[in-house]
């Protein structure tokens, strides 16, 4: 018996071997035909039963529609797919093409490539596909290299060096000529610029531009992943230099053109280790009974004029990025942290939006104006959230009442339709050599809630300013933050997938009642195992929020009008919305909305970019962290399947690990993808998505920021 299968097994691996040869020969010869013998010859196949098996295999190929019979037993192509534009991914080690029409995704065979990287957009020309298969092609033309620079750890012999790449964005490492190394040294990480790739060559060759340092040195890891990212990792010393001649300029003349606030309580509430404070609130009770509420914005345009050196690294940088043990600013410290930081007892100038709300926090009128603070106190979340919680503590009456209004705020945004991903966000206590200590989980309280509220409320007022003016009167090109409704199919997958454990979700109707569905689930799975999981695929569910000059209202925030205003010193985007502000406020003319479309869009993509190396910086810690743990054992719940293998959220911290599919060995696990699950084929055994399991810490490779899993 054991015999048997064991003859089935390798006939199986055999067909399998045999059709994608004779694939190969059609799909390279696209116009000959070929009979069966031919086909023989050329794969070297010499036994009578192989041959009639190779005959068989080609009528298969017949009523899978791949091949057409031009004649008898005699074989050719079926007609062509065509071309297809779209960009490269990598999964695990095989590459696939994501077509920029939204298809299918095409699989390109490793020697089909071209030399195409991750993320390259390409060309790419179909073969002809079988029934029930995945669509498949070769790489014709590589349209635009996402990138010509990469990150990588150098090796280096007598004679020359490589720069080893990580295999998800090339199997082929970079070959460096000896005098082009720039001192870097066997072990180093490096960052390379490629300069050519010959057609037949099997390695690209580069020349290093920058070295990093040694592998596994903090600085070197966080700088690796800014410049893997594409993301500057240093200040140009010509911008650090015109940044530090300013001065805060606050003359007479200056503060006379302005509103000055300075003697009304104004306060600033940030994280611990904050420096740039680009808000401040202040409150009062006027005689007219109303609170005046001041949002109060660092006015960063008033110092970054249009065409400076300054401003032009604010607009390629487009926003500061916020790794793991530092913060990468958009501006120069001397502004970011010094003369547009809202710090406390120093005047500053500003842009605020001025409320007058009654007790009910219904707002009666609002000025959108040039101002000069001072702000008195500089609170972290912490600190103003023992005021909340005690009643007691500096300017309580301020914070108190400031607490009161947000909520009720809170409540009406909630009561309209707004959804409340209120994420945990996991942080890590880091020593002074950049070593992860402990993790700790960052959660959303009220004092947090507080500055959303009057953040939110000044931005959707400064949009609907602009974007929804008097009557008879047109809307000027503005820049909105835009959030599209949910992709109704992804929403019903969602929804199906979340049956399984038990919730139920509304995916139709008016959107006040889909919201309030998805805020009862978010709410129903807080402190539970598949919080995480179910949280992670919600937001997947949803569109990503983005940057436009077409507004078409801000689905997650529930809002027709979205704009950000304030956060100039960290985002390229509240500087655009200050400029257009003011020129409206002085009359000017409505801006070219191309123009400014496309700097919305680089906002968009440095946006993603920054939080891509957020989550990357994150994941290196992750491992990090974990790497004293090798051999520990720790429950968690399954968050990823993929056909390479299983993805594990360890419960107590949230590092994630895998476990591949070669280490489930009790069977043959094939990948359902429509019920996100590993089946095994003799047992049907299941592995699903949100599954609790026990795992072993078996491997953390910091090089590729993974953690390795197995069953205990």
């Amino acid at each position: 018996m054991s015999t048997k299968r064991k003859t089935t097994q390798s006939t199986r691996v055999n067909k399998k071997e045999l059709m994608r040869n004779i694939i190969n020969i059609f799909n390279e010869n696209l116009e000959k035909t070929f009979n069966y013998k031919q086909i023989s010859t050329l794969l070297d196949v010499k036994s009578e039963s192989q041959r009639v098996f190779i005959n068989q295999l080609l009528y298969e190929l017949l009523d899978e529609d791949f091949l057409v019979e031009i004649s008898h037993g005699k074989f050719k192509v079926n007609s062509r797919g065509g071309y297809i534009t779209g960009t490269i991914e990598r999964q695990g080690v095989k590459t696939f093409l994501n077509p920029d029409d939204g298809g299918e995704i095409v699989f390109i065979p490793e020697r089909k490539t071209n030399h195409a990287l991750l993320n390259d957009k390409v060309k790419v020309f179909l073969y002809a596909r079988r029934k029930g298969q995945t669509p498949e092609g070769e790489v014709v033309e590589i349209v635009k290299r996402s990138k010509d620079t990469f990150v990588g750890v150098l090796d280096v012999s007598d004679n020359y060096a490589f720069l080893i790449l990580d295999n998800k964005v090339s199997t082929n490492d970079i070959f460096i000529p000896k005098n082009k190394l720039k001192g870097g040294l066997s072990g180093q990480k490096a960052v390379v610029k490629l300069l050519a790739w010959e057609p037949n060559a099997k390695n690209p060759v580069g020349e290093v531009i920058d070295v990093l340092g040694d592998k596994g040195e903090n600085n070197t890891e966080m700088h690796a992943i800014l410049a893997e990212f594409g993301l500057p990792y240093k200040y140009p010393e010509t911008v650090e230099a015109a940044a530090s001649i300013m001065d805060a300029g606050i003359t007479p003349e200056e503060v006379a053109k302005r509103i000055d606030m300075r003697g009304i309580v104004t306060f600033t509430v940030d994280p611990r280790d904050a420096k740039d404070f680009d808000d401040a609130l202040s409150l009062r009770k006027l005689k007219n009974g109303l609170w005046e509420v001041g949002v109060h914005i660092a006015d960063v345009t008033h110092y970054v004029r249009p065409e400076s050196i300054i401003e032009e690294e604010a607009l390629n940088r487009a926003t500061s990025v916020y790794l793991v043990d530092r913060t990468i600013p958009m501006l120069p410290e001397h502004l970011s942290n010094g003369i547009c930081s809202l710090r406390p007892n120093e005047d500053k100038l500003t842009y605020s939006v001025i409320f007058q709300m009654n007790d009910n926090a219904e707002i009666q009128h609002y000025d959108i104006a040039k101002t000069v603070t001072c702000s008195n106190r500089r609170f972290t979340y912490e600190e103003a959230q023992e005021i909340i919680e005690t009643g007691e503590g500096d300017y309580k009456e301020e914070v108190l009442n400031m607490d009161r209004l947000a909520k009720i705020l809170r409540k009406k945004r909630f009561e309209a339709g707004a959804i409340a991903f209120d994420r945990v966000e996991v942080r890590f206590e880091i020593d002074s050599t950049g070593k992860p200590i402990s993790v700790f989980f960052k959660e959303q309280k009220d004092a947090n809630k507080m500055i959303e509220e009057f953040m939110l409320l000044a931005n959707k007022t400064v949009a609907t300013h602009i974007g929804k003016p008097g009557k008879g009167q047109k809307a000027k090109t503005f820049v909105y933050r835009i959030h599209d409704v949910p992709n109704p199919d992804k929403l019903n997958n969602f929804a199906l997938f979340i049956k399984r454990f038990g919730y139920n979700l509304k995916t139709n109707g008016k959107q006040a009642a889909v919201s309030s569905s998805i805020n009862q689930l978010l709410d129903d799975v807080q402190g539970k195992k598949e919080q995480n999981l179910i949280e992670t695929l919600a937001i997947r569910s949803m569109a990503k929020a983005v940057y436009s000059t077409a507004n078409m209202g801000h689905y997650g925030l529930a809002f027709d009008f979205y704009t950000h205003f304030t956060s100039p010193i960290r985002r390229y985007p509240d500087m655009m919305v200050h400029r257009l502000l003011e020129k409206y406020a002085d009359g000017g003319r409505s801006v070219n909305a191309s123009e400014w479309e496309e700097y919305c869009q680089h906002s968009s993509d440095m946006e993603q970019l920054a939080s891509n190396a957020e989550r990357a910086s994150i994941k290196y810690k992750q491992v990090e962290f974990m790497s004293d743990r090798i051999g520990q054992v720790f429950d968690g719940v399954i968050s990823g399947v993929t056909e390479w293998g299983i993805y594990v959220e360890l419960t107590e911290n949230k590092c994630e690990g895998m476990i591949p599919i070669r280490d489930l060995d009790d069977d043959y696990y094939t990948f359902d993808d429509k019920n996100y699950c590993l089946v095994g084929r003799r047992y049907h055994k299941k592995y699903q998505l949100g599954d609790e399991v026990t795992v072993k810490v078996a491997k953390a490779n910091l090089d590729k920021k993974q953690l390795d899993f197995v069953l205990a």
